[in-house]
């Protein structure tokens, strides 16, 4: 059997339930109706008039991590990725981890000037690009235990929560009103640690109320990894699930439900096709997030990686492409789902390793969606082409005597061209997903 046939089994073998449920999931939940209604400066209605709306950008989030900003060795490959990013993606994972953050106690690095550090920019300089270019970004994370500062370890644990609402009070008071959403907790099944807090039996729970005290009006995220995914999901015993229950049933404020969906495979294929077996199966997929809706909050799949191992295979390329475009089409039509962010974009600058070592490190994967040298594979393409032509909107609808046409589209901005008696007016409408299940949209022309 060829890589391509058992990475692909578990998908194809449930096409039916995977088509029914995402056909469902998407016309339910990602779309709604909306009347638009034209009318003269007197008021009276404008009947027979052409409209077409065209959708510009999607209240779904799709994006990737802004590790590599202003990052690479040369101006044209720190040009390249800005233009992409902004070009490919509408949502941007901002690094927030605290031991690069702050390496100095009491020496922030938020300024867009500050310090370079390798995969770690400034705040305020991914910030400065994600609102020049209408990116919604996210903060990556309060407090990830095996991210925290080597001088918070010589502290005890009662003065280390102390220093961690430190931390959380200067990211509210300086960013609270231009990041909406923030990753609270990542990763916490680790055995081991580097800080005291983190072996706190309340570790999730007073981390998200040291969070809520401070980002009163913010989406708080709880993260992790990809477990639930990687085995049979036990309903309601798995731990992930257990531990959120847990969580809100005393108290915390978890506002959205995380999950990682990192494909860690070695490149031997009996290896790769244990993994496989149960980390693409849809059956399993859709027990988990069942399973967490029961919660009643909203998901985020916070961290995706497939992938490639050789860097100059186009097969496995087209194989990645594939995958993805199955796994977002999934993704898109669960109901909870409101962002989906790929990790890596640029090959041969992930974690752990030199840039452009391929024997280290997750650089061995090969995980992401362009070449060392800037140039797109198959995958980066197929993310545009889902949310820029499958999941979208472009139709014209007239207007009856009432001045009014109704139509149904993907939750977005739209432009909108009204065309009348050899005149035509420009427009825009911002169709939300809302209580109103068929909003009026009035213009005067």
């Amino acid at each position: 059997m060829t890589r391509q046939e058992y990475m692909l089994k578990p998908l194809i073998d449930n096409e039916d339930i995977t088509a029914e449920r995402t056909r469902a999931g998407i016309e339910n939940h990602r779309k709604g109706f909306a009347t638009v209604k034209v009318v003269r400066a007197d008021g009276s209605a404008v009947e027979g008039a052409a409209v077409r709306v065209v959708q510009r950008t999607h209240d779904f989030k799709y994006g990737a991590n802004l590790f590599m900003l202003d990052e690479f060795e040369c101006e044209e490959k720190n040009a390249e990725y800005r233009r992409v990013f902004k070009e490919y993606f509408n949502f941007a994972t901002l690094p927030f981890y605290w031991s690069t953050l702050e390496p100095e106690d009491g020496k922030p690095r938020y300024a867009a000037d500050s310090p370079k550090v390798y995969r770690r920019p400034a705040p305020d300089l991914c910030l400065d690009y994600c609102e020049a270019n209408g990116i919604a970004p996210k903060a990556h994370c309060l407090n990830y235990d095996h991210f925290s500062p080597d001088w918070l370890s010589s502290y005890p644990a009662c003065e280390q929560w102390k220093r961690l609402e430190k931390r959380i009070a200067e990211c509210a008071e300086r960013y609270a009103g231009r990041i909406h959403g923030w990753e609270v907790t990542n990763e916490s099944y680790w055995k081991d640690a580097k800080s005291k807090m983190y072996f706190d039996p309340e570790f999730m729970e007073r981390s998200f109320r040291l969070a809520e005290k401070y980002f009163v009006n913010n989406e708080l995220i709880c993260n992790e990894g990809g477990e639930p995914f990687r085995g049979f999901f036990l309903y309601n015993r798995n731990p992930y699930f257990m531990q959120v229950e847990r969580a809100l049933l005393k108290g915390a404020r978890i506002d959205t439900v995380g999950f990682q969906y990192h494909v860690w495979t070695s490149a031997e294929p009996e290896a790769e096709k244990a993994v496989v077996a149960q980390q693409f199966d849809p059956v399993n997929m859709y027990r988990v997030y069942d399973t967490f809706a029961t919660l009643g909050r909203p998901f985020q799949m916070t961290e995706i990686t497939f992938p490639c191992h050789d860097p100059e295979s186009r097969e496995a390329e087209d194989l990645q492409a594939e995958v993805l475009r199955r796994l977002y089409t999934i993704w898109f039509g669960v109901p909870n789902m409101e962002a989906v962010i790929y990790w890596n974009v640029v090959d041969g600058y992930a974690f752990n390793a030199e840039p452009g070592d391929f024997t280290a490190g997750e650089n061995r994967l090969a995980g992401g969606l362009m070449h060392f040298d800037m140039t797109p594979k198959p995958a980066l393409k197929v993310i545009k082409q889902l949310f820029e032509q499958e999941f979208h909107t472009d139709t014209i609808i007239k207007t009856d005597e009432r001045g009014k046409a109704r139509f149904k589209g993907f939750y977005g901005c739209y432009d909108v061209e009204i065309s009348v008696d050899g005149s035509s007016y420009k427009k825009e409408l911002h169709l939300e997903k809302q209580s109103d299940k068929n909003p009026v949209f009035n213009f005067v022309i």
